[in-house]
């Protein structure tokens, strides 16, 4: 074995660096071991030094500056956030000649090619496996043993505050409001929930997962984005009557026309998803992502998607990785952007739709409805249609579901906004995309 040990900083002492660290100081002969060389923790990055934090005083510093500087640290494990000063501490690092390893999601969605270029220059090492999906191998699978492969489509739950929102409306009827409120006083859910509930933290998500399973940049605001707040309990009844469960969903899909051009498609939205899609199970705060290649066929890989402990597993992995490479003289995964293909519009992506409204109970409604799906050339695959009462009990109208077969986004789309000037319709409630049914 190597006696030279390798150096590591850490930034960050919230749940998941406190957990690394613990890791490191705990483990630390099998991480010899695995290694070939000693890991031994140089110092801690923090913006307030102060005492019981649960480690030795000594390591902890506010100059993050001077501590990813120093010559006897060979990997900083970011973990800060959000995108600044994180940017700018693993710019240092790499610049630096020292491998970094980061959970930092928004930051990888948006600066990929910044920062690779820059670890490409040094000849160092960028990982970020921890940055989608927690504990859950997603990352290395994708750049290592599928490389030799061709990845079609990845699909997931990579948010476990909303899956957990979504998983107690079915289970119990809640409403949104109720569902939320209870994953806060869980803590679940952060006092602004906004990045969760609104898409945005799975749409950097995906952005990674796209760029790297397509060979692409991808940055997120190439993602089409949807949020769950208009998602209702009665939504869960309707689809729990057509089988199916709703989930948030980020999809990335490598889109080939019937004359060979490619696009890539990366969107994240809440779906009707089938009850017998392997997906539509996944519920509390889990995550599960399928991923489709054209010669391994389905994957799926499920497990924890966030917390302490297992991020840590995650960042661990990567350190692991990246002391290997140090002591052996190698270097992990570049990144891969030779596709360089264009991003599809969500306009063209094609799915299938499920359409709630409320209508005037009166002949001919259903007729006049369904011309308009016709006249956008939207085909209905099943229609449910019920009586609606007022308070008192009187009826007051009705509510209507249609199920579509698969159109394109921009059809749908027309064919609301043309139901909503109908003289009969009275509110079109929601419109919710129907993912793993082709029919």
């Amino acid at each position: 074995m190597s006696e030279k040990p390798i150096g590591v900083a850490v930034l960050g002492l919230g749940n998941v660096g406190t957990e690394v660290v613990r890791i490191i100081e705990e483990s630390a002969a099998d991480l010899e071991a695995r290694i070939g060389a000693p890991l031994q923790l140089r110092g801690i990055g923090v913006r307030r030094v102060a005492k019981d934090r649960g480690v030795a005083e000594e390591l902890l510093t506010d100059d993050i500056e001077k501590l990813v500087s120093r010559d006897d640290v060979d990997i900083v494990v970011e973990l800060m956030g959000p995108v600044e000063p994180a940017r700018k501490a693993i710019m240092a690092a790499l610049e630096g000649g020292k491998s970094v390893v980061t959970a930092n999601k928004a930051l990888m969605a948006q600066s990929t090619g910044e920062l690779a270029q820059a670890a490409e220059k040094a000849r160092v090492d960028l990982y970020f496996e921890a940055a989608v999906a927690g504990a859950i191998p997603v990352i290395r699978p994708l750049t290592q043993s599928l490389a030799g492969d061709s990845v079609v489509r990845v699909a997931g739950i990579v948010n476990g505050t909303t899956n957990y929102i979504l998983s107690a409306m079915n289970d119990t009827g809640a409403s949104y409001e109720s569902a939320l409120a209870d994953a806060s006083a869980l803590g679940y859910a952060e006092a602004d929930p906004t990045a969760d509930v609104e898409g945005y933290d799975a749409a950097a998500k995906a952005a990674i997962l796209a760029s790297i399973a397509f060979h692409t940049r991808v940055t997120a605001d190439d993602v089409y984005r949807e949020g769950i707040t208009k998602v209702s309990a009665e939504d869960f009844a309707s689809a729990k009557a057509l089988g199916c469960n709703i989930k948030l969903l980020a999809i990335c899909e490598r889109l080939v026309s019937g004359k060979g051009k490619q696009r890539v498609s990366a969107r994240v939205y809440p779906a009707l998803v089938p009850l017998d899609h392997p997906l539509a199970s996944v519920n509390g705060a889990f995550n599960a992502v399928v991923v489709e290649a054209e010669a391994a066929g389905r994957l799926m890989f499920y497990g924890q998607g966030a917390g302490g402990a297992p991020t840590a597993s995650a960042v661990m992995g990567d350190v692991v990785m990246a002391a290997r490479n140090r002591v052996q003289g190698g270097r992990g995964p570049r990144e891969s952007k030779y596709a360089k293909l264009p991003i599809a519009s969500i306009g063209a992506i094609p799915t299938r739709y499920y359409v709630n409204m409320n209508v005037k109970d009166q002949p001919g409604v259903l007729s006049a409805v369904a011309a308009e799906f016709s006249r956008h050339e939207v085909s209905i695959a099943e229609v449910r249609q019920e009586g609606m009462t007022d308070p008192e009990g009187e009826p007051c109208g009705a509510r209507i579901v249609v199920v579509t077969h698969r159109a394109t986004d921009a059809a749908l789309s027309d064919t609301v906004k043309a139901l909503a000037e109908l003289d009969v319709v009275q509110d079109i409630n929601s419109v919710l995309r129907m993912e793993g049914s082709d029919s």
